[in-house]
C-alpha cells in the first residue's frame, strides 16, 4: 500500500479521533500538514506577560506570568457555601485579575502558589473598572523534576491562535507530536531556487517556526515559509496566464482611415502622455492572437472610458463587436450618453446623418421598454451595433452577438466571476478582456501585486482638471463646523455650481426595517442610531438650511425611468442639490457640480469614500469634499477619514485600506482578510518577495508547464486549489 506523505496524514490517525474531532470543528484542521501550517502568533519570553494596556476587552487571550498573590473569599454567610479565589498575576511591569468561583477553586488554590510561573487563557472582561480573567485555563511551566524549569527559563514560549475549546497548550503539544514525523516532508521549492536564495529546508523551516530557540530561527523560518506562499501561488497565476497564451483569439488591428481614426481626427482635446501609453499596450495585445486579460487602473478623472472608447472602435474597426459591462442602470445609462455624445455621428450607424464609418451604439439594461429591447437585441445579432453597454441584462442568454471581440468590465470588483465569464462565452473564440477600476479594493491590489492580470496604470490627470480639497467636520464636537458645511453648499449653488449629499440609507418603509434590526447588532454598539436617511435628509434640507434651493433625490429603488429623469435634470443645470445614496458612486460626470458632503462618512470604506469625491471638481472650477461624522477623535474610523481627507492618491489610499483590512482570500472571492491563504505572507509589506516568485514562477512554467518534475510542488498546488478556487483560477 503506497504511504501518506507526511503532511497528508490525517491528524485522527496522530492524534486520536476525539482530539481530532475539537481541532477540526474549532479551527478547521484535519491534516498534519494543516496543523503545521497553523503557526504561533507571537512568542512569550520568560516572565513576559502581553502588555496589559493592550489586552482586548471581549476577547480570548493567552498570557504567560507568575503568580504574586492569591486569596480564597468567603461569601454568603461565614459557613463558606460561596467561595472566590482571586490570584494576581504579574510579570513585574502589570498586574491582572484572575478570579474563580465555588467549587472550581479547590485546585487552582492547590496549583497557583506564588511565585508559580503559568500560562493563563481565558476572555478578557470587566469589573469594577479592572481588567480580569474569570475562570481562566492554565498549564504550570514547569516539569516533573527541577531541571526542566531551567529548559522554560530560556525558552521561547509559541502563542498559537486559539479558541475557547482548544487553548494554545494543547495546540502546542499536538504539534510536538506530529513534528518529529516530518523530516521527509515533500518540499514544494525547487532544490536550486531553495538552495539559490539561501532559503532552509521545509522541515527544518517548520521546525523552527513551531519550536525555536532563537529569535533567529524564527526570522528564517519565516523568510522560507514567505517563499511557499508566494511561489506556489505564484506557479497558480503562472499556469493560468501560460493556459491564457494557448487559447485562440481573433487578433484585433484597427483598418487605418476607419472609424478610431475619424474619432481621433474629431476630438478636441489631446490626449495624455499616460492615455496613449496605456492605448499602445492595449492595441498591441489586442493584435495577438491569444486573449488579452488586463487590468487598467486609473485614478478617478483620469480618462479610463476614453481609452477603454478607442479600444472598442479598434475592434469594430477589425469588423468585431465591443461590449461595456456596467455594474449599476444608473451607471450604464451615464456610460451610454458619454460614449454617444464623445462619438457624435460616429455613433450614428444606418441612421440620417450617420457618418459613412459610423456604427450603432446600443444600451441593453433590465428595465428597459420591450420594443427598445427587441431592436437592441436584433442589432447585436446582425451586427449593426458594434458597440453595446449594458448591465448584467447582458448576459442573459437570449442575449446573441455577431462576433463578440472584446469584453470590457467596469469597476471589476462589482462583478462576480461567473457574470464576467458568462459574457466572454458570447464569443465564437474568447473574446479579449479589459478590467478597468478606479480604486483598486483590497483583494484588488492584492491581485495586481500577484500579477493575475497584466496591469496598466494611469496616473495623470488630463488637462484643465482642477483638485479637490477634504476635509473631515467633526458634527459631535463641533456642530458648528456642520452649519459652516450647509453654508458652503449654498455658496457653491449662489457662484452658479451644484452640490451632491450623500447618505449611507434610502429611509422608505423597506429600508427602516433593515435599520431597526441593524442598529441592535454588535457592530453598530458604537453607534447607537441607524445611519442618516436620504429621504429624512432631503426633507430637512428643504425646510432648513438649504430652504429655497431646486433638491431632489436619488436612490436604487426609484423607478428607472424616475432616475434617470432625475439624472438628467441634474446634468443639465436644473436642479441645485443632489440628495442620493452611492448609486452615483462611479461614473456619473456632471463638471458643474463643485461640492459634495458625506453624510455618516464613517459608514463608507476608503475605496468607497474616494469613488464618490471624485464626482467633483470633473470641470475647471475646483471641487471641494466635507466628510461628516459623529465619531470621536481618537476612534480608527476618524484616523480612516482623515487619511482620505489627506490624499487624492487612490494608490495610496488603496494600500490604507488594505494595510486596515487585509487581502481576503487572493485566491477566492472573499473580500475580508479572515479568510486569507496567506499566513506569514502579506501583500503590502512583502511586494519584493512576490515580485522575484513570480519571475521564478514564470520561468519554471515556460519550461515545465505540466510540474512533471516539480512532484512536491504539484501535491502544495493541489493543497492551495480546492474545486472552489480551481473553478475561480479557471474563469479568472
Amino acid at each position: 500500500m503506497e504511504r501518506v506523505p507526511a503532511l497528508d496524514e490525517p491528524l485522527k490517525k496522530s492524534l486520536g479521533p476525539a482530539t481530532a474531532k475539537v481541532m477540526a470543528e474549532a479551527l478547521d484542521l484535519h491534516t498534519v500538514g494543516d496543523l503545521l501550517h497553523h503557526y504561533p502568533r507571537r512568542y512569550a519570553e520568560r516572565g513576559e506577560l502581553t502588555t496589559l494596556s493592550d489586552l482586548p476587552l471581549d476577547e480570548h487571550v493567552t498570557v504567560v506570568a507568575q503568580v504574586a498573590d492569591a486569596r480564597v473569599l468567603t461569601f454568603n454567610g461565614s459557613k463558606g457555601r460561596g467561595q472566590r479565589l482571586e490570584v494576581t498575576i504579574t510579570d513585574g511591569s502589570g498586574r491582572l485579575q484572575l478570579v474563580f468561583f465555588g467549587k472550581g477553586v479547590h485546585k487552582p488554590h492547590k496549583d497557583l502558589l506564588p511565585g508559580t510561573r503559568a500560562m493563563f487563557a481565558g476572555k478578557v472582561s470587566l469589573f469594577n473598572r479592572r481588567l480580569q480573567l474569570a475562570h481562566p485555563s492554565y498549564e504550570l511551566l514547569r516539569g516533573d523534576r527541577e531541571e526542566a524549569v531551567d529548559v522554560w527559563a530560556g525558552a521561547l514560549i509559541p502563542i498559537y491562535p486559539a479558541t475557547t475549546k482548544l487553548e494554545s497548550w494543547k495546540i502546542a503539544k499536538a504539534v510536538d507530536a506530529v513534528l518529529p514525523g516530518v523530516t521527509d516532508a515533500v518540499d514544494p521549492l525547487p532544490d536550486a531556487l531553495r538552495e539559490g536564495r539561501g532559503l532552509a529546508e521545509l522541515p527544518d523551516a517548520l521546525r523552527m517556526i513551531h519550536r525555536p530557540r532563537t529569535k533567529a530561527d524564527i526570522a528564517a523560518a519565516r523568510d522560507r515559509l514567505k517563499w511557499d506562499e508566494a511561489f506556489v501561488l505564484q506557479v497558480a497565476l503562472a499556469r493560468r496566464r501560460h493556459a491564457d497564451t494557448q487559447l485562440p483569439a481573433v487578433p484585433r488591428k484597427p483598418a487605418p482611415g476607419g472609424i478610431l481614426d475619424a474619432f481621433d481626427a474629431k476630438l478636441p482635446f489631446t490626449l495624455t502622455d499616460g492615455q496613449l501609453k496605456v492605448s499602445k499596450e492595449i492595441f498591441d495585445d489586442l493584435a495577438t492572437d491569444h486573449p488579452m486579460h488586463r487590468l487598467l487602473q486609473g485614478e478617478v478623472g483620469s480618462g479610463k472610458t476614453m481609452v477603454a472608447l478607442r479600444a472598442m472602435l479598434a475592434v469594430v474597426d477589425s469588423g468585431g463587436q465591443a461590449a461595456m459591462l456596467a455594474p449599476t442602470e444608473v451607471l450604464a445609462q451615464q456610460h451610454h450618453r458619454s460614449v454617444t455624445e464623445m462619438m457624435g455621428e460616429l455613433a450614428e450607424g444606418g441612421m440620417l446623418g450617420g457618418a459613412d464609418r459610423a456604427t450603432k451604439v446600443v444600451l441593453l439594461t433590465g428595465s428597459m421598454g420591450a420594443a427598445a429591447r427587441r431592436q437592441a437585441l436584433l442589432d447585436l445579432v446582425t451586427g449593426e451595433a458594434g458597440i453595446v453597454i449594458g448591465t448584467h441584462a447582458l448576459i442573459e442568454d437570449k442575449v446573441k452577438f455577431h462576433d463578440l471581440g472584446l469584453v470590457v468590465v467596469d469597476e471589476q470588483h462589482r462583478f462576480g466571476v461567473e457574470q464576467r465569464d458568462a459574457l466572454r462565452g458570447k464569443g465564437k473564440q474568447p473574446p479579449h478582456l479589459l478590467v478597468m477600476t478606479a480604486t483598486p479594493i483590497p483583494r484588488t491590489v492584492a491581485m495586481t501585486v500577484f500579477g493575475d492580470l497584466e496591469t496598466s496604470v494611469l496616473d495623470q490627470l488630463p488637462a484643465g482638471r482642477s483638485p479637490i480639497a477634504s476635509h473631515v467636520v467633526p458634527a459631535a464636537d463641533k456642530p458648528h463646523f456642520l452649519a459652516r458645511a450647509w453654508e458652503r453648499v449654498r455658496e457653491e449653488v449662489e457662484n452658479g455650481h451644484q452640490a451632491y449629499v450623500v447618505c449611507p440609507r434610502i429611509g422608505d418603509e423597506e429600508d427602516r426595517k433593515k435599520a431597526g434590526s441593524k442598529a441592535k447588532s454588535a457592530e453598530d454598539e458604537a453607534e447607537k442610531r441607524p445611519p442618516l436617511a436620504v429621504l429624512d435628509v432631503a426633507e430637512k434640507l428643504r425646510t432648513g438650511p438649504l430652504a429655497g434651493l431646486r433638491i431632489a433625490v436619488l436612490h436604487g429603488r426609484m423607478h428607472p425611468d424616475d432616475k434617470d429623469d432625475v439624472m438628467r435634470r441634474f446634468a443639465a443645470g436644473d436642479l441645485d442639490v443632489l440628495v442620493a445614496t452611492t448609486v452615483i458612486e462611479v461614473g456619473v460626470n456632471v463638471p458643474n457640480a463643485t461640492a459634495m458632503v458625506i453624510t455618516d462618512a464613517d459608514r463608507f470604506g476608503v475605496s468607497q469614500l474616494h469613488q464618490l469625491r471624485g464626482r467633483v471638481g470633473r470641470g475647471s472650477a475646483p471641487g471641494l469634499c466635507l466628510l461628516v461624522t459623529e465619531m470621536p477623535e481618537a476612534s480608527p474610523a476618524r484616523q480612516r477619514l482623515g487619511a482620505v481627507a489627506s490624499t487624492l492618491d487612490g494608490f495610496e489610499l488603496s494600500r490604507i485600506d488594505l494595510e486596515q483590512r487585509r487581502e481576503g482570500d487572493v485566491l477566492g472571492q472573499a473580500q475580508s482578510g479572515v479568510r486569507s491563504s496567506l499566513r506569514v505572507l502579506t501583500v503590502i509589506d512583502d511586494e519584493e518577495v512576490i515580485a522575484a516568485a513570480r519571475e521564478e514562477a514564470t520561468a519554471l512554467v515556460l519550461t515545465d508547464p505540466d510540474l512533471a518534475t516539480q512532484p512536491g510542488l504539484r501535491t502544495a498546488l493541489d493543497a492551495l486549489l480546492d474545486k472552489d478556487r480551481e473553478e475561480y483560477l479557471e474563469k479568472g
